[in-house]
């Protein structure tokens, strides 16, 4: 009797060009994120409007916004090893579905207390839902193409924040704060349908779960129509003892894993203070509210394009070597910024540069985190890598208002918030310089003879 032939799922996909299974499956996932970047951002659209309805103070709205990020950060401790247990798919959808109707209950808030208690919980979902798209991109990707496509469909949170905003102005100014919510709660619930539909199981996470051969090789068939699957069996990477969080620290590993989770702390640290105290600050160097309005959108738009064009570089030349360079020059820009308030076209070109690098490597190092981890706690690895930068968001936002507070002027401020950029830049760098890790092959998954 022959031998069944051996057939690594990764070599299927990156065998062959990117399919239109494989592009609807970075849609669905962009449009995800893009509805998270949106609800994320909710609370900052609609705060003034609150603060005026309610009576409520500055400090009092404090919490609220620290709540919507706690609860990012649980849920993304959370989610990440339940999707390595019972599949991306199914966390995705689920999580979509959570943070959908928790938007949709902080519309009917009473109090300012009851929406901080419903935004906690919109961060829970909110959190599972972003890490768990990244997996499954990028586990649907070919390695060629993996940093540009995962990057391309992270962008959709940016978007989606930029865009939300646009769609708040008028929604508020129409039907009131709560048609903002209302809004970030029906998106997602319409969406879970065509997740359900629409989204694949990872093929990697089946062979890994030892699922029927056949559905695995249906799936590979959507990729490469032409290819013959009949009578073979299945490899992919093996599944390591211990849980998935236990994995993170083994040997080959627990190092990249400290890297990155630094790496995500600062990026993220310097990304909240800049994108929540920029209109405070030129604003109160003297530009007007609109130029200030339209200098902090370069922020978010630097990010973007950032994204997209890391992204095609991580592709052809060594990614660390590449957001290396970005995050030093992250460090340049927002060091810039502090001596350019004098003029707003140099302001523009310092904000729009920084988001560039900052944003555009946050980006880059989701891309980075998915492909570093092997599939038995890939979500896991993302997960947890956001989960320890939205500690850093947090404390960002915090410190901001210390920062300013020290008197040592604009130049000097700005030049020690441009530190974490180069301590992201020497993490990053040095995970690089450690390699990846040498992960063993999983058993044979063999497909039934004529399927």
């Amino acid at each position: 009797m022959p031998t069944a032939r051996s057939i690594d799922v990764q070599d299927v996909i990156n065998r062959h060009g990117v399919s239109g299974f494989q592009i609807r499956i970075v849609i669905l996932c962009f449009l995800v994120v893009a509805i998270d970047g949106f609800d994320t951002a909710a609370i900052g659209y609609i705060a003034p409007a609150l603060r005026t309805q309610w009576q409520v103070s500055q400090s009092q709205l404090a919490p609220l916004f620290g709540a919507g990020l706690f609860g990012l950060m649980i849920g993304a401790f959370l989610f990440g090893p339940l999707a390595d247990r019972v599949g991306r798919k199914a966390m995705l959808v689920v999580t979509t579905l959570f943070f959908g109707l928790a938007s949709l209950a902080s519309a009917w808030s009473t109090s300012i207390e009851m929406l901080t208690v419903l935004r906690f919980i919109t961060g829970l979902g909110l959190g599972g839902a972003m890490p768990n798209a990244i997996t499954l991109t990028s586990e649907y990707c070919p390695e060629h193409r993996r940093s540009f496509l995962t990057m391309a469909m992270f962008c959709g949170f940016t978007v989606g924040s930029a865009l939300g905003g646009f769609a708040a102005a008028h929604l508020i100014a129409d039907y009131g704060w709560t048609s903002v919510l209302v809004l970030g709660g029906v998106l997602p619930l319409a969406l879970v349908p065509l997740l359900m539909l629409g989204l694949p199981e990872s093929a990697r996470f089946l062979v890994l779960k030892q699922a029927p051969a056949d559905k695995i090789a249906k799936l590979l068939s959507r990729i490469a129509p032409g290819e013959d699957l009949s009578g073979a069996t299945f490899t992919g990477i093996a599944k390591p003892k211990g849980s998935p969080i236990g994995q993170l620290f083994q040997p080959g590993l627990v190092a990249g894993t400290i890297c990155l989770w630094l790496t995500f702390f600062m990026s993220l640290l310097i990304f909240y203070l800049l994108s929540s105290w920029l209109p405070t600050i030129i604003s109160s160097a003297g530009l007007t509210l609109k130029e200030a309005s339209l200098i902090t959108v370069m922020l978010a738009t630097g990010g973007t394009v950032g994204g997209l064009v890391l992204g095609a570089l991580m592709d052809r030349v060594n990614p660390h070597a590449v957001l290396g360079l970005s995050y030093l020059c992250a460090a340049g820009f927002v060091a810039l910024i502090g001596s350019a308030t004098g003029s707003a076209a140099l302001l523009a070109v310092a904000v729009f540069g920084a988001g560039f690098c900052v944003g555009g490597s946050q980006i880059g190092i989701n891309a980075l985190a998915a492909s570093f981890y092997p599939t038995a706690n890939r979500a896991t690895g993302v997960s947890w890598a956001n989960a320890v930068g939205r500690i850093g968001s947090v404390v960002g936002s915090m410190i901001g208002a210390s920062l300013i507070g020290l008197g040592f002027g604009l130049p000097a401020t700005f030049a020690l918030v441009a530190v974490p950029a180069v301590i992201a830049a020497l993490s990053i760098v040095l995970k690089g310089r450690l390699g990846a890790p040498a992960l063993p092959f999983a058993p044979a998954v063999p497909v039934a003879q004529g399927s």
